[in-house]
């Protein structure tokens, strides 16, 4: 009865997840109508003013995409670090790796201007926005890697990312300081969160480095649920729990470093959506709840990025909408666990 019940609500919230990305296609600061939009899509496109096709194939595309894929990235790791760290208010930046993409990215805007050249080769604008978003979260999962193979708390993890995210913090708060006005305002822009910044061009990379994290979470189902019953009941299961950790924590790295890197710091996406999947599923079965996470976590992204262009004359920064979502959810959380 439960299994049945876990697959009728996987089965709505792929259903919801499918209209709402169609939504995305739809709706926008711009009014196309859907017929219009289906031709496009399907290439029929004869008599289509050239600048509808284009605000479609090259914006609404890409953006719906890049919601789907980093709300069920972001999701997952957040409900890896859940069930890792047994701590129901985890979330991706708990550990630290988006404050060492904030960091990477306040270096080279802040400090260096947004231009980095060496050896006669110039980079700059989002190509190395990306890149530096990369380094310094790759950085700081190196540095978790190594504390993960010496401690063998949680807890004690738990505390190293906490302390690493303020330090980065200082360091940004230094670097904001120091900063003239275009570079502080081109900073707080990016890290109010957009899925508008991915192009056609960026899409694949964000697909490919998405699916590999994705896929590695869905490996990693069965050690999650034996992680559930303690590490002594996952011992005698097998499983070796130091390993394990590692790959969970590499895991989560790569989907929230790439996550941030192409769209600046997503806020409580991973915090709430793991809950609001255990509350739509009644169940803590990773075999339902890691899928159930995604698709709840691509279906939320998604609503955000709809209600990010309600105005017709701007678009609202994700980080101003996902707290409305999470901050009620976290409150709830609360109020439950008392």
């Amino acid at each position: 009865m439960m299994k049945h019940k876990g697959l009728v609500a996987l089965c709505g919230l792929l259903i919801v997840t499918a209209l709402l990305f169609v939504a995305s296609l739809v709706w926008g600061s711009v009014s196309i109508p859907a017929s219009e939009v289906w031709r496009i899509l399907c290439g029929d496109a004869a008599g289509v003013p050239a600048a509808w096709r284009s605000i479609v194939v090259e914006s609404r595309v890409p953006q719906a995409l890049t919601a789907l894929l980093c709300g069920a990235a972001l999701s997952s790791a957040g409900l890896i670090l859940q069930t890792v760290f047994r701590n129901p208010l985890a979330g991706p930046s708990i550990l630290g790796i988006d404050a060492g993409a904030n960091l990477g990215v306040a270096i080279v805007m802040l400090l260096l201007g947004g231009v980095v050249s060496a050896g006669g080769y110039t980079l700059g604008g989002f190509a190395l926005i990306i890149a530096a978003a990369l380094v310094g979260a790759m950085l700081v999962m190196l540095l978790l890697l190594v504390m993960a193979s010496m401690l063998r708390s949680e807890v004690m993890l738990l505390i190293v990312g906490m302390m690493i995210s303020y330090l980065t913090s200082s360091l940004i708060s230094l670097l904001h300081f120091q900063a003239t006005g275009d570079t502080m305002r081109s900073f707080i822009v990016w890290g109010m969160g957009s899925f508008s910044s991915v192009t056609m061009d960026r899409l694949p990379y964000l697909v490919a480095s998405v699916s590999v994290g994705l896929m590695m979470a869905l490996l990693m189902i069965k050690p999650l649920n034996a992680l559930l019953l303690g590490d002594r009941y996952a011992r005698n299961l097998g499983v070796s729990v130091r390993t394990t950790r590692v790959v969970l924590l590499l895991t989560c790295g790569l989907l929230t470093a790439t996550c941030t890197a192409f769209c600046g710091p997503v806020a409580f996406l991973g915090l709430a959506v793991p809950h609001l999947a255990r509350l739509v599923l009644g169940s803590s079965n990773h075999r339902t709840l890691m899928p159930a996470c995604m698709l709840t976590g691509a279906s939320l992204a998604l609503l955000c990025n709809i209600l990010s262009t309600l105005p017709s004359t701007s678009i609202i920064p994700i980080n101003v909408i996902t707290p409305l979502i999470g901050a009620p959810t976290v409150i709830m959380v609360v109020v439950r666990k008392k």
